[in-house]
């Protein structure tokens, strides 16, 4: 869109995050996504629970391994959001709302074909991607008919990832935060119903999932397009011409995300040798770590978008403030979530009705790894400031080496001197330098980038609008 020569442009609501308290932008925006995520993590964490009320260790096995191949479809996904979060945020940041709008349209349409793409590769793999992660037997078979049921609603998921970063883009919290929340307690409500009340067992939760997937997307497009109006009409050349843009970031962006699950499929493969009990409590351990520190999880995706505005109008000291900001608010959260994990952890096992090796891995997580959890968290903050100022590839390089140097020969050694739990041990230890390394290389490339920046005034925006 193009606004006539001597015409004003249209007034344009003034980017939120670059005004104001930062660690207050940083606290509401975790703490709002936290909440979002918290209530997906927990109905997962429900869904383990109501499982293992069906005394079958071999379902909660398929779901440690199901698991991790949904790791990937999610990173994925999260991966292509990480795109539109870093183009709109700074087109917004600049003042150029229409510009913001149509890189929205541009990437909800592009995640959609990415997401289709990746659901069909990933579901004519199912049985192909267990085998190589150890599944066999009726474990397999469970774990398969899991997969089955939800890699389909990948596509949703997408669209509702990017949804949920647009709306974080605008520094719209709440609505950010209702489109999991709203999903989650749909999945919470019908787990009961379909596992147990319906005897569908594990496919019930997969259903479950479905059906919350589907929310999710609803819920998200309702915030953008509806409340927000921060959509464009599609159009072909303005689709081809943002590509390039998308791909930019969201190559090295989805090449960074499945780097964790690659790395949690080798802690799964390496686990499955001591056991489907040992599998079991991996599987547990899985769902406690993100309900625990899903604040951490949050606050990643919630700086992107402040970095990403205040880096658009310029604010060079305001970038830097909310880098450092965020490496404190991940210590302070982890030291929190370490805490209550340590006092609640004899109650945790119990509720899981976890025993043996399951219950020897909960504990020994609980008690003495979680605060290793900080430098993943700072990991995580830096790559969203590499995401958002156009250098992925370092987040790629970091996550990457923190999934293969910092994870293979912890966890092989680990597993040699102390079975199972030396396993867990490793992986948790060997994140330790590379958490270091991000904050270290994130802080250079702030120095080199912000010494050039120059503030948007006034008359640049109103250039900028008309350009739009």
């Amino acid at each position: 869109m193009t606004v006539r020569a001597g015409a004003e442009a249209p007034p344009r609501p003034p980017a939120k995050f670059v005004t104001g308290s930062l660690l207050r932008h940083i606290l509401i925006m975790s703490g709002a996504g936290g909440i979002g995520l918290g209530a997906i993590f927990l109905s997962d964490l429900a869904n383990i629970v109501f499982l293992s009320w069906l005394d079958d260790q071999a379902v909660l096995a398929a779901v440690g391994y199901a698991s991790s191949i949904l790791f990937l479809t999610t990173s994925i996904g999260i991966g292509l959001a990480i795109a539109a979060t870093t183009l709109v945020s700074r087109a917004l940041g600049e003042g150029r709302r229409l510009r913001a709008a149509r890189y929205s349209v541009n990437a909800h349409l592009a995640n959609l074909a990415a997401g289709i793409l990746a659901a069909a590769v990933v579901y004519v793999s199912i049985p192909w991607l267990l085998t190589a992660l150890g599944a066999a037997g009726r474990t397999h078979d469970l774990a398969a008919r899991y997969l089955f049921i939800l890699t389909p609603a990948m596509p949703a998921l997408t669209l509702a990832m990017t949804s949920a970063s647009v709306l974080r883009s605008v520094g719209d919290a709440r609505r950010a935060m209702n489109v999991t929340l709203y999903g989650a307690i749909v999945n919470t409500i019908l787990d009961p119903i379909f596992i147990l009340a319906m005897g569908l067992g594990i496919e019930g939760a997969a259903w479950a999932t479905v059906v919350a997937r589907i929310v999710f997307m609803i819920v998200g497009l309702y915030g953008v397009i509806v409340v927000h109006g921060l959509i464009a009409r599609p159009r072909l050349p303005a689709f081809i011409a943002d590509v390039p843009a998308f791909a930019k970031v969201a190559v090295p962006a989805i090449l960074t995300n499945v780097a964790t699950p690659a790395s949690n499929a080798y802690v799964t493969a390496a686990i499955a040798v001591h056991g489907d009990g040992a599998v079991a409590g991996w599987a547990i351990i899985g769902r406690i770590l993100p309900v625990a520190f899903g604040a951490i999880y949050a606050l990643s995706s919630s700086i992107g978008p402040i970095i990403g505005q205040n880096y658009g109008a310029g604010e060079a000291a305001r970038v830097k403030q909310t880098f450092k900001l965020g490496l404190g608010v991940n210590v302070a959260f982890t030291l929190v979530a370490w805490v209550i994990l340590a006092l609640i952890s004899s109650w945790l096992v119990r509720l899981f009705g976890a025993t043996g090796d399951a219950a020897a891995l909960i504990a020994l997580f609980n008690y003495w790894l979680a605060p290793l959890f900080a430098f993943m968290g700072a990991l995580f903050v830096a790559n969203a400031v590499f995401n958002t100022l156009d250098h992925p590839h370092y987040a790629t390089l970091l996550n990457w080496g923190r999934a293969t140097l910092g994870t293979i020969p912890f966890v092989y050694v680990g597993g040699l001197m102390a079975g199972a739990e030396g396993v867990l041990a490793g992986h948790m230890v060997g994140g330790v330098l590379f958490g270091v390394l991000s904050v270290w290389i994130g802080s250079h490339l702030l120095d080199k980038l912000l010494a050039r920046l120059e503030p948007v005034g006034p008359s640049t925006i109103k250039l900028e609008a008309a350009q739009d």
